[in-house]
């Protein structure tokens, strides 16, 4: 490398073909030097270190201080949100029946404070002034003061408005599908609750504790319903508001049933094995359904990616030949 260096500069001036390949060489030698790093796992943490920390799991144990440390970041950031979004408080709130909307959205996303609707106007009224600001900048540079600087910047303000509104949705259908998917083991635990002896309040947080370990959206639901059993709550009005707040049809048509049980003293243990096993039913017949779409959704990768490949493995020899018999004549 040093020879070649030595030979190929000149004095007094730098031959480009000699940086490109400097530059070529000293680009490979480091990402080879990251992926090896990489692969070999030096970068980590040694095993003992994480055999412990996954011991700790299981037995529950938490990271108490970094757990605090984490509320306190999102208090702070939920707080300076909210001191932000206070100026606009009132010019956004007159319409009820939209900020019900919104918030009953908010909650189905994970957002239950009651400044979360204030706080999500003040982000989609920012995101709109960058959208504007882009849009402009965008049509400056490529219309100039003509027509089509007032079509980016219409469009940029369109784009900075929606972007707020199709992320909320997103997260709220993630979070309506992880309560669907889980809810069915939910309703197992309890049923074996429940036929155990424990009453509703003492099943309700048995799920609560089990089930935030692997569904946590459940978990936390449940964990919310408790806390408002405990305040005194009654019990047909938590069970509501845990379909209300989930969003998930097949839980609001659970506390109706629960409800209904409750109510006439029927037997809780044999209306929720019955939900649960419906709820498997509909959760294997989505599953079938998806199944059943895979050949469709197959057709666009194969014509686009896989067909021409095998167009040209198949048909390339043949085409070569046909050309060179045409050049011989």
């Amino acid at each position: 490398m040093f020879t070649f260096l030595a030979e190929n500069a000149a004095p007094g001036f730098i031959n480009p073909m000699l940086l490109t390949t400097v530059a070529i060489f000293l680009g490979v030698a480091s990402i080879s030097w990251l992926v090896i790093n990489k692969i070999n796992g030096s970068d980590q943490e040694p095993a003992e270190s994480r055999l412990d920390r996954m011991k700790q799991a299981k037995r529950g144990i938490r990271n108490i201080e970094a757990d605090e440390k984490a509320r306190s970041k999102n208090e702070a950031l939920t707080a300076a949100l909210e001191k932000a979004a206070n100026p606009i408080a009132n010019s956004v709130s007159g319409n009820e029946e939209e900020m019900g909307k919104l918030r009953e959205k908010l909650v189905n996303a994970g957002f239950r404070r009651e400044s979360s609707p204030i706080v999500f106007k003040m982000i989609q009224l920012v995101c709109t002034g960058v959208g504007l600001f882009f849009g402009g900048v965008l049509g400056m540079l490529v219309d100039g003061m003509t027509q089509g600087l007032l079509i980016k910047l219409f469009g940029g303000m369109i784009l900075g408005f929606g972007i707020p509104q199709l992320a909320l949705g997103f997260l709220a259908s993630k979070r309506k599908e992880s309560i669907f998917l889980g809810l069915p083991d939910a309703l197992d635990l309890m049923v074996v609750c429940v036929e155990a002896g424990l009453g509703m309040d003492q099943a309700l947080r048995k799920v609560a504790e089990e089930m935030g370990k692997s569904h946590k959206n459940i978990g936390e639901e449940f964990n919310i319903a408790n806390s408002q059993l405990q305040f005194g709550r009654p019990r047909s009005e938590v069970l509501q508001a845990l379909g209300y707040r989930s969003g998930v049809d097949d839980l609001k048509q659970l506390a109706s049933i629960l409800i209904q049980a409750d109510k006439f003293g029927s037997s809780v243990a044999t209306a929720l094995r019955v939900q649960s096993e419906s709820m498997r039913t509909k959760r294997r017949q989505i599953a079938e359904e998806k199944a059943a779409k895979t050949a469709v959704k197959m057709i666009f990768p194969l014509v686009l990616f896989i067909f021409p490949g095998i167009f040209v493995v198949l048909v390339g020899p043949a085409a070569i030949n046909m050309y060179r018999q045409m050049l011989a004549k």
